[in-house]
């Protein structure tokens, strides 16, 4: 079993280390464990130690870090415009260069397949912007109608390395 780790940040160590002087004398014998972390978590504050982790599960987790050697070599896929130059042989490459072109795709609009093809014309050089278009619908980043007429980009969070690599992307573009 894995333990969860809970974070404890003490604003005031000399007012938490005189709190847990003052619980450790109401005792005639050594704390128990769980007697311990309650101690613990009166001492910085909080009601016991339930509550203290019942926080620390509420806090977000910790963004995963940014593989940027990944990040450096998917963009030299781009020019110095910000356009994908090339589609890259590696998969993970061209998820990671779709999130770029999704990027472009603005939010909240439904538009014709002959407007979608126009945005991801504009995003690259390559000259193939159907394999582009459908490399998007499969890797959900946009949905389309059963018959095609009409596309939307569907909204969500980018991995890190997408959002690092559309930061990097968007600076290339910038004059």
């Amino acid at each position: 079993m894995s333990r969860t780790l809970v974070p404890l940040a003490i604003s005031d160590v000399s007012a938490f280390a005189k709190s847990l002087r003052s619980q450790f004398e109401t005792l005639a014998r050594q704390p128990s464990h769980v007697e311990l972390l309650n101690m613990l978590a009166r001492a910085a504050g909080r009601r016991n130690f339930q509550q203290l982790r019942a926080e620390a599960d509420s806090l977000p987790a910790a963004a995963p870090d940014v593989d940027h050697d990944k990040v450096e070599k998917v963009l030299r896929h781009f020019d110095a415009d910000g356009r994908m130059l090339r589609w890259p042989g590696r998969t993970s490459h061209q998820q990671l260069c779709l999130w770029a072109i999704w990027a472009r795709i603005p939010a909240g609009q439904r538009m014709g397949e002959a407007e979608m093809n126009g945005f991801i014309k504009s995003a690259h050089t390559f000259g193939d912007h159907a394999i582009l278009r459908r490399s998007m619908v499969d890797a959900g980043l946009l949905v389309r109608t059963p018959d095609g007429r009409i596309y939307r980009r569907v909204e969500q969070l980018p991995p890190p390395e997408a959002i690092a690599l559309m930061r990097a992307v968007s600076g290339r573009a910038q004059p």
